[in-house]
């Protein structure tokens, strides 16, 4: 959702006219903190925050702790002095798939029309299921209570007659409630909203609107779509000036692939030395690889993000001669990538490895690699990750890693005691030791 999608002036009551509103956005309230709150009921009613350490970023937080002004993706370290009296509490991704499966299984019950977008929210056409479960309106009210009586956590939804307002519509009913936009209300709901609202607009979208006087949705509604094309180009232009008048005939699309896989890491203390820092890709890379190849997918595009001390943060990007699943093949290529960011001196304070161009693997066709074309039994890299996949599976996932990725000697950086890996769950961390050792 846009940064600034929700706006206080726009009101909770457009009518009930719910024809021509088959279309339902189910979006979980502060997911991650409200599975939380399920399994510690006592923490009800405070501030709450999901996240790791000092060095790390919010992945959510209650809305007792929103209060303050805590946000995903701030910095933990703001997040605690802003709230200092909130509770943290350390992530636990495998406990929030579960939850967000178990979702997704009520969903399909509704409608085969899902089309899941992330984690914690979905899209549903029930045009074909008001004849057995009633309006979109009841529909919403039984899924809501089924989540919150399964589950303890609640959701919000949004209903409408396209994907792109009932989405704003789940928006503007949080949290826990439900906001139906009849069609015949749709463009007066739009116009009450500021221009960030629109899907596709960020900071530099919304910057290069508002040089042309385009801040509110109704003044780029109202212009000519000339005058918003050449605010921000031709074919974007056009799609902006569509989203204001209502105009989204994107259908609900069931089984939509995933667009991207990544793994991501913030170093407990920022790393000067680049073979550290790579030595970590090559952990990220192989995660990435695994998640393909659990997921049945493979890459065309691998990406490395680096941020350094200075909280820049840069990315590149490359496009592979055919995908991959491969996470030797991954790192190779990311290394490369790596050693072309220009960091300016700086150590680095968070690296991160994403595949993207993702297409199943059973319909695309791969290269072998180069020990699979040269191995004389015909096996290579790839049946060697495989074998790998099945060791964690069985034995956990930090129980075996590329053989590459042993520890290196210890880095002294100036100003910080000596760092070295240690290994974990998720691959080789940095350990913080004395100078004694």
């Amino acid at each position: 959702m846009s940064r600034t999608a929700r706006s206080p002036l726009v009101k909770r009551d457009w009518g009930a006219t719910e024809d021509g509103c088959s279309i339902l956005h189910v979006d979980m309230d502060a997911f991650f903190a409200s599975v939380e709150l399920a399994r510690r009921p006592h923490l009800r009613g405070r501030p709450v925050i999901v996240g790791g350490s000092e060095r790390a970023v919010v992945l959510a937080a209650t809305y007792e702790a929103r209060a303050f002004g805590v946000h995903s993706a701030m910095p933990m370290q703001i997040a605690r002095r802003m709230c200092p009296q909130a509770v943290v509490v350390p992530p636990d991704m495998a406990a929030y798939r579960e939850v967000s499966t178990a979702v997704m299984e009520v969903l399909s019950e509704v409608t085969t029309l899902v089309e899941q977008v992330s984690v914690d929210e979905a899209f549903l056409d029930v045009s074909g299921a008001r004849r057995r479960l009633g309006p979109p309106t009841a529909i919403a009210a039984g899924i809501r209570e089924r989540i919150r009586a399964t589950h303890g956590i609640t959701c919000s939804v949004g209903i409408a007659g396209t994907k792109f307002v009932a989405k704003l519509a789940s928006e503007h009913a949080k949290p826990d409630g439900v906001l139906l936009i009849p069609r015949a209300a749709t463009v007066e709901f739009l116009r009450a909203l500021p221009v960030g609202a629109l899907w596709g607009v960020g900071e530099r979208t919304e910057a290069a609107l508002a040089r042309w006087g385009l801040r509110t949705v109704a003044e780029l509604a109202d212009s000519d779509v000339s005058t918003v094309q050449r605010a921000v180009g031709k074919v974007a232009g056009a799609h902006l000036h569509d989203l204001a008048w209502g105009r989204d005939p994107r259908p609900v699309s069931p089984g939509r692939i995933e667009k991207s896989i990544g793994a991501e890491v913030t170093f407990p203390v920022d790393v000067a030395d680049l073979a550290v820092v790579q030595t970590q890709v090559l952990a990220l890379a192989d995660r990435c690889a695994s998640r393909l190849r659990s997921e049945g997918m493979v890459s065309r595009t691998v990406s490395i993000k680096v941020r350094t001390s200075d909280f820049r943060t840069l990315t590149r990007s490359r496009t592979l001669p055919t995908p991959t699943d491969v996470g030797r093949e991954i790192f190779l290529v990311t290394r490369e990538l790596l050693a072309g960011v220009d960091l300016e001196g700086l150590p680095v304070r968070l690296v991160g490895v994403r595949t993207e161009g993702l297409s199943p693997a059973h319909a695309t066709p791969q290269q072998p690699t180069l020990e699979e074309a040269t191995a004389e039994s015909g096996h290579g890299r790839r049946d060697a990750e495989r074998a790998m996949d099945l060791v964690r599976d069985r034995f956990g996932t930090g129980s075996i890693h590329a053989a590459s990725s042993t520890a290196p000697k210890p880095v002294i950086l100036e100003g910080h005691r000596p760092i070295n890996y240690r290994r974990s769950e998720t691959g080789p961390i940095l350990d913080v030791t004395s100078p004694s050792g």
